[in-house]
């Protein structure tokens, strides 16, 4: 039996790191068309009066990016491409500056974030093996905690999760609409043949040779209209846009696929870092959008929005643009430049503008924090803590002993990972000696500290072996050989 529990609302946008204030563009008209391919054939209808508020529990906007790296935002650090949108949110909010992903990979990432289960026990661990569903009937997710309470919970983008017709659907997972990929590996593709449109598809037949409808840009207007039509409710939105994740070979030989590298065109770049700092300037864009239409609504001090991104940046990114800033590593790895992700919070008049925040958060944290939100109890024997004091300044009481990541499990090698205080021990392959790094002195993780601390070495060994529930589906050290279940032909 799924829980059954109360629900809140908030706003999330995911980024990374740096706190520079910009001027805000001027607001540009925010209208989805009546005739838009995204326009839903299951629209929210109202009553003649609409519906009225009954308490005042926020609204939640969770804004995530995929692939975005923590060194990609002008307010994290980045000087080549320009993100005045979301810098401005940072500037109006709080910027967090030791925030974790869920895993270093977009599907174990989400299914932390979802289910509040560290790396070592939800129910998808990698991106491989390939499963139809990696949600099973009693898996409790972040909507189906808001749902109850009355929550309009909606999403767009990459779910990842569970493919159509399966339980692991979003549709069956708590969420009343879902726009976008269900499948991770329909997702590299910009211009789709269709979408996933609740239980079944918007067709967009010759797309993948006219070009005519760029999926971010469909993704944004269905968020769009999903705002619109839950106004007068409270209302949980999941923006889980596909930017700036590589796009498959077969559509862009570059695998950045975008519709013109503008504004970059004329800068004396290569094509690669046009197009990458293109994707950049979509994402910020469509957040100040997000942010428009709050504001035109009248909703800004009603719903608390946090920007971040899945994991960290690939490693194919141009290195000149440093997708990752100073942190080590990119997405797929177990240093900080895998999982360290920006992460900004705004909540107006709850949140103080121009806040940093040092405290230490993940994923698995997003669960809890809405529950207390929604005023509901959060499934038991869940890994996150609600962060609610942190947003709002006060000291954050963790009982959290530490965090944990794992990934390839079926992969050629297993790796491990646990941050204690400031203490970060990496475990590359099986059975290899611990490295140990001290990150309040050494964020790069440059020098492997192991040798000079035998007692930390132990007890951080000690957590990684007890971290880890066994399972079935993610058999350590079978390499899969398995091929993706979604196919361009299908």
């Amino acid at each position: 039996m799924k829980h059954v529990f109360t629900s809140i609302v908030c706003c999330l946008l995911f980024a990374t790191n740096g706190l520079d204030v910009w001027a805000e563009p001027p607001s540009p008209q925010i209208t989805v068309a009546a005739d838009s391919p995204v326009a839903s054939q299951n629209t929210h209808v109202k009553g003649d009066g609409g519906l009225s508020l009954t308490s005042q529990k926020p609204n939640i906007v969770l804004i995530m990016a995929d692939d975005l790296g923590y060194g990609d935002l002008g307010c994290y650090g980045q000087k080549l491409m320009s993100t005045p949108r979301i810098d401005q949110l940072a500037a109006s909010g709080m910027r967090f500056t030791q925030a974790y992903a869920g895993a270093p990979v977009c599907t174990a990432s989400r299914s932390v974030l979802m289910t509040g289960l560290h790396n070592g026990h939800t129910p998808a661990r990698d991106n491989v093996p390939h499963y139809s569903t990696y949600f099973q009937e009693d898996d409790v997710t972040i909507a189906e905690v808001l749902q109850p309470a009355g929550y309009r919970c909606g999403g767009v983008g990459k779910w990842s999760l569970g493919d159509t017709g399966s339980v692991g659907r979003a549709t069956h997972q708590g969420f009343d609409s879902w726009f976008g990929y269900l499948n991770q590996d329909h997702a590299h593709y910009y211009y789709p043949e269709y979408l996933d449109d609740d239980d079944g598809r918007l067709e967009l037949a010759g797309n993948a040779a006219s070009r005519e409808h760029y999926s971010h840009d469909l993704l944004t207007d269905r968020a769009l209209q999903f705002i619109r039509e839950s106004q007068a409710s409270p209302f949980f939105l999941y923006v889980a846009w596909t930017l700036p994740h590589f796009a498959a070979k077969d559509e862009d030989p570059d695998g950045l696929t975008v519709p013109s590298t503008a504004p970059y065109s004329d800068r004396d770049w290569d094509e690669r870092s046009k197009k990458y700092a293109a994707m950049i300037n979509m994402l910020d864009s469509d957040v100040g959008r997000i942010l428009d239409l709050l504001s035109e609504l009248e909703l800004e001090e009603n719903t608390l929005v946090i920007f971040t991104s899945d994991h960290g940046g690939h490693w194919s990114v141009p290195k000149p643009l440093k997708t990752n800033g100073a942190l080590r590593g990119y997405k797929r790895d177990l240093t900080e430049g895998g999982i360290r992700v920006p992460f900004i919070a705004r909540w107006t008049g709850t949140i103080s503008a121009n806040q940093t925040n040092r405290d230490v958060i993940a994923f698995q944290d997003m669960l809890p924090t809405f529950a207390e939100l929604a005023d509901v109890s959060p499934p038991q024997g869940i890994d996150g803590i609600s962060v609610v004091d942190a947003m709002q300044g006060k000291k954050l009481d963790s009982t959290r002993e530490f965090l944990y990541w794992d990934y390839g499990h079926c992969r050629a090698r297993y790796d491990q990972a646990v941050r204690w205080k400031d203490w970060k021990g990496i475990r590359q392959g099986a059975g290899s000696d611990l490295q140990l790094y001290d990150l309040a002195s050494d964020v790069s993780e440059s020098h492997n500290i192991a040798a000079n601390h035998p007692e930390i070495v132990r007890r951080i060994e000690a957590m990684m072996d007890g971290a880890v529930t066994p399972s079935e589906r993610y058999p350590i050290g079978k390499r899969y050989r398995g091929r993706p279940l979604w196919t361009r032909e299908k």
